[in-house]
Protein backbone atom coordinates (compact mmCIF):
# COMPACT_ATOMS: atom_id res chain seq x y z
CA UNK A 1 0.00 0.00 0.00
CA UNK A 2 2.54 2.26 0.90
CA UNK A 3 4.52 1.88 -2.31
CA UNK A 4 1.22 2.22 -4.46
CA UNK A 5 0.90 5.53 -2.62
CA UNK A 6 4.33 6.22 -3.34
CA UNK A 7 4.00 5.64 -6.95
CA UNK A 8 0.32 7.65 -7.29
CA UNK A 9 2.70 11.04 -5.50
CA UNK A 10 5.32 10.66 -7.66
CA UNK A 11 2.46 10.58 -10.96
CA UNK A 12 0.58 13.63 -9.21
CA UNK A 13 3.80 15.25 -8.87
CA UNK A 14 4.62 14.93 -12.99
CA UNK A 15 1.47 16.00 -13.89
CA UNK A 16 1.28 18.91 -12.12
CA UNK A 17 4.57 19.55 -12.92
CA UNK A 18 3.61 19.22 -16.65
CA UNK A 19 0.39 21.85 -16.41
CA UNK A 20 2.46 24.32 -14.33
CA UNK A 21 5.00 24.75 -17.40
CA UNK A 22 2.32 24.01 -20.14
CA UNK A 23 0.74 27.15 -18.40
CA UNK A 24 3.69 29.01 -18.42
CA UNK A 25 4.24 27.89 -22.14
CA UNK A 26 0.51 29.08 -22.87
CA UNK A 27 0.80 32.91 -21.03
CA UNK A 28 4.68 33.14 -22.87
CA UNK A 29 2.95 32.18 -26.21
CA UNK A 30 -0.19 33.77 -26.39
CA UNK A 31 0.18 37.53 -27.82
CA UNK A 32 2.23 35.81 -30.57
CA UNK A 33 -0.83 33.72 -31.26
CA UNK A 34 -3.03 37.00 -31.30
CA UNK A 35 -0.36 38.84 -33.60
CA UNK A 36 -0.65 36.22 -35.68
CA UNK A 37 -4.41 36.05 -35.83
CA UNK A 38 -4.67 39.32 -35.97
CA UNK A 39 -2.33 40.17 -38.98
CA UNK A 40 -4.79 37.49 -41.33
CA UNK A 41 -7.60 40.06 -40.80
CA UNK A 42 -9.72 43.32 -42.07
CA UNK A 43 -10.28 46.19 -39.54
CA UNK A 44 -13.84 44.53 -39.70
CA UNK A 45 -13.05 41.34 -39.08
CA UNK A 46 -10.84 42.62 -36.06
CA UNK A 47 -13.43 44.65 -34.40
CA UNK A 48 -15.97 41.58 -34.89
CA UNK A 49 -13.58 38.66 -33.10
CA UNK A 50 -9.98 39.79 -32.71
CA UNK A 51 -8.91 36.20 -30.52
CA UNK A 52 -9.49 33.28 -33.13
CA UNK A 53 -8.67 33.04 -36.59
CA UNK A 54 -11.13 34.14 -39.21
CA UNK A 55 -11.42 32.85 -42.98
CA UNK A 56 -11.28 34.68 -45.58
CA UNK A 57 -6.96 34.99 -44.64
CA UNK A 58 -5.50 38.47 -45.86
CA UNK A 59 -2.54 37.78 -47.05
CA UNK A 60 -2.51 41.05 -48.73
CA UNK A 61 -1.28 42.06 -45.16
CA UNK A 62 1.83 40.55 -45.81
CA UNK A 63 2.63 41.78 -49.33
CA UNK A 64 1.72 45.45 -47.81
CA UNK A 65 3.85 44.77 -45.11
CA UNK A 66 6.85 43.30 -46.71
CA UNK A 67 6.87 46.57 -48.86
CA UNK A 68 6.95 48.69 -45.93
CA UNK A 69 9.58 46.74 -43.57
CA UNK A 70 11.83 45.17 -46.01
CA UNK A 71 14.28 47.92 -46.07
CA UNK A 72 14.36 48.29 -42.36
CA UNK A 73 15.05 44.64 -42.44
CA UNK A 74 17.99 44.50 -44.45
CA UNK A 75 19.34 48.21 -42.35
CA UNK A 76 18.99 46.17 -39.34
CA UNK A 77 21.22 43.01 -40.52
CA UNK A 78 23.77 45.31 -41.91
CA UNK A 79 24.06 47.42 -38.63
CA UNK A 80 23.90 44.11 -36.71
CA UNK A 81 26.18 42.26 -39.03
CA UNK A 82 28.97 44.77 -39.15
CA UNK A 83 28.54 45.50 -35.60
CA UNK A 84 28.70 41.77 -34.45
CA UNK A 85 31.86 41.22 -36.58
CA UNK A 86 33.98 44.49 -35.12
CA UNK A 87 32.82 44.48 -31.80
CA UNK A 88 34.50 40.47 -32.23
CA UNK A 89 37.71 41.73 -33.59
CA UNK A 90 38.37 44.51 -31.03
CA UNK A 91 36.77 42.52 -28.11
CA UNK A 92 39.57 39.42 -28.57
CA UNK A 93 42.31 41.34 -28.49
CA UNK A 94 41.59 43.48 -25.90
CA UNK A 95 40.40 40.14 -23.79
CA UNK A 96 43.53 38.55 -24.04
CA UNK A 97 45.85 41.59 -23.49
CA UNK A 98 43.74 41.86 -19.89
CA UNK A 99 43.98 37.87 -19.60
CA UNK A 100 47.34 37.77 -20.26
CA UNK A 101 49.51 40.73 -19.99
CA UNK A 102 50.20 42.81 -16.18
CA UNK A 103 51.07 46.02 -17.69
CA UNK A 104 51.00 48.96 -15.82
CA UNK A 105 47.55 50.62 -15.02
CA UNK A 106 45.46 47.53 -16.46
CA UNK A 107 43.93 47.27 -13.34
CA UNK A 108 42.48 50.93 -13.71
CA UNK A 109 41.42 49.69 -16.98
CA UNK A 110 39.58 46.90 -16.03
CA UNK A 111 37.80 48.20 -13.05
CA UNK A 112 36.69 51.40 -15.53
CA UNK A 113 35.04 48.25 -17.96
CA UNK A 114 33.76 47.16 -14.75
CA UNK A 115 32.33 50.60 -14.06
CA UNK A 116 30.66 50.53 -17.22
CA UNK A 117 28.52 47.88 -16.96
CA UNK A 118 26.66 49.72 -14.18
CA UNK A 119 26.19 52.20 -16.32
CA UNK A 120 22.58 52.74 -17.35
CA UNK A 121 21.93 53.72 -21.46
CA UNK A 122 19.78 56.23 -21.27
CA UNK A 123 21.91 58.38 -19.05
CA UNK A 124 24.16 58.47 -21.35
CA UNK A 125 21.74 59.28 -23.92
CA UNK A 126 22.33 63.10 -24.18
CA UNK A 127 25.86 63.10 -24.20
CA UNK A 128 25.97 60.93 -26.56
CA UNK A 129 23.75 63.01 -28.73
CA UNK A 130 26.15 66.13 -28.57
CA UNK A 131 29.21 63.59 -28.70
CA UNK A 132 27.61 62.31 -32.12
CA UNK A 133 26.70 65.66 -33.28
CA UNK A 134 30.34 66.74 -32.93
CA UNK A 135 32.04 64.13 -34.83
CA UNK A 136 28.61 64.79 -37.56
CA UNK A 137 28.04 60.93 -37.24
CA UNK A 138 24.30 62.10 -36.75
CA UNK A 139 22.12 60.67 -39.42
CA UNK A 140 24.40 57.87 -40.43
CA UNK A 141 25.28 54.18 -40.32
CA UNK A 142 28.75 54.58 -38.42
CA UNK A 143 27.09 56.65 -35.91
CA UNK A 144 24.49 53.87 -34.24
CA UNK A 145 27.84 51.20 -35.44
CA UNK A 146 30.99 52.96 -33.52
CA UNK A 147 27.76 53.03 -30.22
CA UNK A 148 26.99 49.77 -30.84
CA UNK A 149 30.46 47.80 -30.83
CA UNK A 150 31.37 50.26 -27.99
CA UNK A 151 29.00 49.43 -25.59
CA UNK A 152 29.19 45.51 -27.34
CA UNK A 153 32.63 45.32 -25.60
CA UNK A 154 32.17 45.94 -22.15
CA UNK A 155 29.93 42.64 -21.40
CA UNK A 156 31.95 40.63 -23.81
CA UNK A 157 35.64 41.92 -22.84
CA UNK A 158 34.08 41.11 -18.99
CA UNK A 159 32.98 37.30 -20.18
CA UNK A 160 36.14 36.67 -22.49
CA UNK A 161 39.14 37.60 -20.17
CA UNK A 162 38.15 34.79 -17.78
CA UNK A 163 37.79 32.36 -20.33
CA UNK A 164 41.31 33.10 -22.11
CA UNK A 165 42.33 32.92 -18.38
CA UNK A 166 41.37 29.55 -17.87
CA UNK A 167 43.36 28.60 -21.09
CA UNK A 168 46.35 26.05 -20.51
CA UNK A 169 49.58 28.98 -21.07
CA UNK A 170 51.12 25.55 -22.31
CA UNK A 171 49.53 26.35 -25.85
CA UNK A 172 50.33 29.62 -26.44
CA UNK A 173 54.04 29.07 -24.98
CA UNK A 174 54.01 26.39 -27.67
CA UNK A 175 52.48 28.60 -30.21
CA UNK A 176 54.95 31.00 -29.03
CA UNK A 177 57.82 28.81 -29.65
CA UNK A 178 56.70 28.29 -33.35
CA UNK A 179 57.34 31.94 -33.91
CA UNK A 180 53.64 32.98 -33.53
CA UNK A 181 53.36 36.43 -33.18
CA UNK A 182 50.55 37.63 -30.27
CA UNK A 183 47.83 38.55 -33.01
CA UNK A 184 48.74 35.01 -34.39
CA UNK A 185 48.37 33.26 -30.87
CA UNK A 186 44.44 35.52 -30.71
CA UNK A 187 43.70 34.22 -33.43
CA UNK A 188 45.15 30.69 -34.08
CA UNK A 189 44.52 29.51 -30.34
CA UNK A 190 42.09 31.10 -28.31
CA UNK A 191 39.57 32.23 -31.50
CA UNK A 192 39.17 28.40 -32.55
CA UNK A 193 38.20 27.50 -28.44
CA UNK A 194 36.13 30.18 -28.41
CA UNK A 195 33.62 29.69 -31.21
CA UNK A 196 30.27 28.76 -28.81
CA UNK A 197 30.76 31.67 -26.02
CA UNK A 198 31.43 33.77 -29.68
CA UNK A 199 28.12 32.39 -31.07
CA UNK A 200 26.70 33.27 -28.22
CA UNK A 201 27.38 36.63 -27.31
CA UNK A 202 26.85 37.58 -31.56
CA UNK A 203 23.34 35.89 -30.70
CA UNK A 204 22.60 38.25 -27.53
CA UNK A 205 24.44 41.51 -29.58
CA UNK A 206 22.09 40.55 -32.03
CA UNK A 207 19.17 40.70 -30.45
CA UNK A 208 19.95 43.70 -28.84
CA UNK A 209 20.66 45.87 -32.03
CA UNK A 210 17.54 44.45 -33.60
CA UNK A 211 15.07 45.34 -30.51
CA UNK A 212 17.11 49.06 -30.16
CA UNK A 213 14.55 51.52 -30.43
CA UNK A 214 15.79 55.04 -28.36
CA UNK A 215 19.18 55.16 -30.23
CA UNK A 216 18.57 54.95 -33.46
CA UNK A 217 15.26 57.13 -32.85
CA UNK A 218 17.49 59.84 -31.72
CA UNK A 219 20.42 59.30 -34.17
CA UNK A 220 18.53 58.63 -37.60
CA UNK A 221 16.47 60.69 -38.96
CA UNK A 222 16.25 59.86 -42.75
CA UNK A 223 13.24 57.60 -43.13
CA UNK A 224 15.00 54.80 -45.44
CA UNK A 225 17.83 54.64 -42.71
CA UNK A 226 15.72 53.39 -39.87
CA UNK A 227 16.19 49.98 -38.59
CA UNK A 228 13.20 47.67 -37.72
CA UNK A 229 12.59 48.84 -34.35
CA UNK A 230 11.80 52.47 -35.30
CA UNK A 231 10.75 51.47 -39.30
CA UNK A 232 7.51 49.35 -37.77
CA UNK A 233 6.34 52.79 -36.22
CA UNK A 234 5.96 54.55 -39.29
CA UNK A 235 2.89 51.79 -40.42
CA UNK A 236 1.24 53.37 -36.99
CA UNK A 237 -0.89 55.60 -38.87
CA UNK A 238 -1.98 58.45 -36.52
CA UNK A 239 -6.15 58.71 -37.33
CA UNK A 240 -6.67 54.56 -38.99
CA UNK A 241 -4.61 51.76 -37.82
CA UNK A 242 -4.40 48.88 -40.39
CA UNK A 243 -4.46 46.42 -37.39
CA UNK A 244 -4.18 43.56 -39.82
CA UNK A 245 -0.74 44.88 -41.72
CA UNK A 246 0.95 46.74 -38.50
CA UNK A 247 0.65 42.89 -37.02
CA UNK A 248 1.96 41.59 -40.11
CA UNK A 249 4.79 43.66 -39.88
CA UNK A 250 5.98 42.78 -36.45
CA UNK A 251 5.11 38.93 -37.86
CA UNK A 252 7.52 39.46 -40.21
CA UNK A 253 9.98 41.29 -37.89
CA UNK A 254 10.22 38.47 -35.46
CA UNK A 255 10.97 36.14 -38.41
CA UNK A 256 14.76 36.63 -37.80
CA UNK A 257 14.49 36.03 -34.34
CA UNK A 258 12.73 32.85 -33.94
CA UNK A 259 15.13 31.07 -37.27
CA UNK A 260 18.53 32.49 -34.93
CA UNK A 261 16.85 31.00 -31.93
CA UNK A 262 15.62 27.66 -34.44
CA UNK A 263 19.53 27.13 -36.24
CA UNK A 264 21.76 28.41 -33.03
CA UNK A 265 20.21 27.34 -30.45
CA UNK A 266 22.84 24.61 -29.84
CA UNK A 267 25.56 26.84 -29.97
CA UNK A 268 24.13 29.48 -27.59
CA UNK A 269 23.71 26.56 -24.88
CA UNK A 270 27.06 25.01 -25.24
CA UNK A 271 28.44 28.76 -25.08
CA UNK A 272 26.33 29.78 -21.98
CA UNK A 273 27.84 26.20 -20.42
CA UNK A 274 31.37 26.96 -21.55
CA UNK A 275 31.02 30.04 -19.28
CA UNK A 276 29.41 28.48 -16.31
CA UNK A 277 32.39 26.16 -16.34
CA UNK A 278 35.56 27.03 -14.69
CA UNK A 279 38.84 25.10 -15.05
Amino acid sequence: MRLIGFKNTEILSEISKNIFILLILSASLFPFYVMLTISGKTNAQFAGNPWSFMLPFQFENYSVAWGIVKDYIFNTIFLCVTSIVLTFVLTLNAAFFFARFKAPGHKFLWYFFLILMLMPHVANLIPLFMLLKNLSLLNSFMGLIVVYVTGGQVIQIYILKNFIEDIPQDLFDAAEVDGASLFQQVYNVVLPMSGSILSTLGILQFIGIWNDYILPMVVIRDNSMLPIAVGLVSMDSEYVKNWGQLMAGYTIASIPMVLIFIFTMRLFVKGLASGAVKG
